[in-house]
């Protein structure tokens, strides 16, 4: 019997370790119920993947993730307001993919991450932040082939939004 659960801890052990060494994934959930609003798109472009992961730390160590998907991208808000929610969705696409922020948030002045899986084949991605009170803010048709940092504005005087892509 005391056989077994050291067996039973070293397995138990090893199933632990494999699952905090490996990178965090974003289920995509099109039967989400926030359906997408037509919005006037403040930027174009044509991305390529399905999130797979929102990492606000760029210290990832694994082959793959250091690889990563064409479509990686670094998102930086300097709109002035702190962001709570943020979706990506490709753009063929009627409802919107999870928050990839979960339960976190993006402050002004901070970046994230945004990782996609390595085997997404989907080319335009929109997005859409909202913050605390539910405000929206939507860009659509993003090339996130070409873009690999997406630096969001907002203009509090002109209730501007625009997008900065490098």
């Amino acid at each position: 019997m005391k056989n077994l659960k050291l067996i039973g801890g070293v397995a138990f052990a090893l199933l632990l370790t494999a699952a905090c060494s490996t990178p965090a994934t974003v289920n995509v959930n099109t039967s989400n119920a926030n359906a997408k609003a037509a919005a006037t798109p403040a930027a174009s472009a044509t991305p390529a993947a399905s999130p797979a992961a929102a990492n606000s730390n760029n210290t990832n160590t694994s082959s793959s993730a250091q690889e990563g998907a064409a479509q990686d991208f670094t998102l930086v808000n300097q709109t002035g307001v702190e962001i709570d929610k943020v979706f990506i969705s490709p753009h063929d696409k009627d409802d919107w993919e999870e928050d990839i922020l979960g339960k976190d948030t993006l402050p002004t002045g901070q970046s994230v991450d945004i990782k996609f899986h390595r085997a997404e084949t989907a080319a335009e991605w929109d997005l859409r932040i909202e913050d605390k009170g539910g405000n929206a803010i939507e860009w659509e048709n993003l090339n996130l082939l070409k873009i690999s940092k997406l630096t969001l504005h907002y203009d509090q005087a002109t209730k501007k939004a625009t997008a900065d892509m490098e």
